[in-house]
């Protein structure tokens, strides 16, 4: 049974690298956060005219069908044809 000297011992190697993951994903949302996305209930035809073509556009998937928008750094989910939510992206793991 490992002693309460070597527990903590063991915590204080990890702690730091813990903390420096928060840190990394709070600074991508405070830098993703002044950025805007396209709100609620604008129809593709608007989000297309104001932040124009997506990345890349995934098909209607569902009932009722959900259509996913990819832009660079955000993805724009649609039901029919209007906005339900944009969603910012994690940066991708290394």
């Amino acid at each position: 049974m490992p002693t309460l000297r070597a527990t903590l011992f063991a915590a204080c190697l990890l702690l730091p690298a813990l903390g420096h993951a928060e840190v990394l994903v709070i600074e991508h949302v405070q830098q993703s956060a002044g950025r805007e996305k396209p709100r609620n209930g604008l129809t593709m035809a608007e989000v297309e005219s104001r932040f124009g073509s997506p990345m890349e556009a995934r098909g209607a998937v569902g009932q009722p069908p959900i259509t996913q928008w990819i832009y660079a750094g955000y993805v724009v989910y649609f039901e029919h044809d209007r906005v339900v939510h944009s969603v910012t992206q994690r940066p991708s793991a290394p």
